[in-house]
């Protein structure tokens, strides 16, 4: 998935009490301080590989589509749906796309590009140069969307947010799991995958907003069904609107992954010092800038992509501190638990000195 061309975050409400730990792919381990709402990370967060790209083909209207393959024909890693990679588009830009496929296959990968034509240009250099032959270099999986075992799913998808949503769906009828998809976009003609998807027949309902205006979300979750497990992905205005039309089912029932980091106000934003307990170092975060910006600076090794607290890379435990927590991933109780944090965009709360465990 891209929009915007940033990272992918995902949150999780509160949690679920299905164990998902059959679905960690060989290669990542969970992460996360909450144990129902793990995020499976690759066990070498460095390696990158080299993929050719097999196939291209117009998704729809303005969505590129490639498949990924290694050259030597070796399989790829595994992965799970909601996993997304690292797309190294050169030596400064880096964007994440959800994997999407109706068949888990580990001999290739796809993803779905949305150009925008307002971005910073990462998806601008995908659709204009990117041809089929081309090699690309991107990141193993990761997954901050994990698509939790349940026997009932509700999938919500707006836009580009359907590709790890085609994921789940594949995933959802290998389990022999019931489902259903909504899935909302301007017209039709701009909606990915709807050919493919067309072939579940009417467990998918296509509303294009051009003919068929916009999803009353209100009523069509009215009734709160049992053992359901609620999952979406699209733009803001969608997801306030599922958010707030399934207030009233249980906690833990609603998991999205969100296309554009929070709007932060940083008006009143003060320095602070930070200990980096691992390199020995104590600095100074002058107000304008990062924790990683700082870590980067003297020299802290550290990882990260999006820098926008979307991807799930940069993510560090804390054991002082309060932090002042401005990412899209973590869940309400990882927050009031305050052991991790991710530096790219996250702070101190009221300027308290923080530990870190780099």
């Amino acid at each position: 998935m891209s929009a915007h061309s940033p990272g992918l975050q995902a949150e999780k409400h509160n949690g679920s009490e299905s164990d998902h730990k059959d679905l960690v792919p060989e290669g990542a381990h969970p992460t996360g301080s909450d144990p129902e709402n793990e995020r499976l990370v690759p066990n070498d967060p460095l390696a990158r590989l080299t993929l050719t790209v097999t196939d291209r083909s117009e998704a729809s209207e303005g969505v590129v589509a490639l498949t990924l393959a290694d050259p030597a024909g070796r399989p790829l890693p595994a992965w799970s749906p909601g996993a997304h990679i690292d797309v190294h588009i050169d030596d400064e830009t880096t964007r994440q796309y959800s994997l999407c496929a109706i068949d888990i296959h580990q001999e290739r990968w796809r993803i779905g590009v949305l150009r925008e034509p307002a971005g910073r240009g990462g998806s601008r250099a995908i659709h204009e140069t990117v041809q089929v032959g081309n090699q690309l270099t991107v990141s193993h999986p990761r997954n901050n969307f994990l698509l939790v075992p349940s026997k009932r799913y509700i999938f919500i998808a707006g836009g580009i947010g359907v590709t790890p949503i085609v994921s789940m769906i594949g995933q959802a009828e290998h389990d022999g799991a019931d489902w259903s998809l909504v899935y909302a976009g301007r017209s039709r003609n701009t909606m990915a995958f709807v050919k493919e998807l067309s072939g579940y027949g009417d467990r998918i309902r296509f509303v294009p907003e051009d003919t068929d205006g916009r999803v009353d979300f209100a009523e069509y979750l009215r009734e709160v069904q049992d053992e359901t497990l609620i999952f979406c992905c699209g733009p803001e205005p969608l997801l306030n609107a599922v958010e707030k039309s399934s207030a009233h089912w249980p906690v833990g029932s609603l998991h999205t992954e969100r296309f554009v980091p929070k709007k932060i106000d940083a008006s009143a934003d003060v320095e602070f010092d930070v200990e980096f307990i691992d390199s020995g170092l104590t600095v100074r975060i002058p107000a304008d800038k990062s924790i990683l910006e700082v870590a980067e600076e003297v020299g802290v090794p550290v990882l990260s992509s999006c820098g926008e607290g979307t991807c799930g890379t940069c993510e560090t435990s804390v054991l002082a501190g309060t932090p002042d927590h401005r990412d899209s991933i973590l869940t309400d109780s990882e927050k009031e638990r305050g052991d991790t944090m991710f530096i790219c965009v996250s702070r101190s709360k009221s300027g308290c000195p923080l530990k870190l465990m780099l």
